[in-house]
């Protein structure tokens, strides 16, 4: 005779940035690489490149390396320019070096993958 039993299922941790959508009820896995810009003053800026690993309608969740902070400005391009936005800081989490952003795009992008 056999027995049901229930085991915890094993699942991976969480990324740093699966770990901040979860305060966006609206975000939506997607894996869009992009170019991401600060403005530092004057005509310095600071560049990098990494993904969008949640979409919501307004914003935009992706692993930076370089310093943002609430309410710093960014400017979001991907590589075939289909995006390309500015959008305001609007929660970070750091963890070991790398921080987890969400962006809240400063007007309405139409060809925005993540709809309503």
């Amino acid at each position: 005779m056999s027995k049901e039993a229930t085991a915890p299922a094993r699942s991976l941790p969480a990324s740093i940035v699966g770990r901040l959508a979860k305060f966006f009820p609206a975000a939506t896995p997607v894996r869009i690489p992009i170019k991401l810009t600060k403005a530092c003053g004057g005509s310095e800026a600071l560049t990098e490149s990494t993904v969008i690993e949640y979409g919501t309608p307004r914003e935009v969740l992706f692993a930076a390396r370089i310093p943002l902070e609430f309410a710093d400005m960014l400017r979001v391009q991907n590589s075939d320019g289909s995006l390309d936005t500015e959008a305001s800081v609007v929660a970070v989490q750091y963890h070991n070096g790398t921080t987890a952003v969400a962006a809240r795009f400063t007007q309405e992008v139409a060809n925005w993958i993540v709809k309503p």
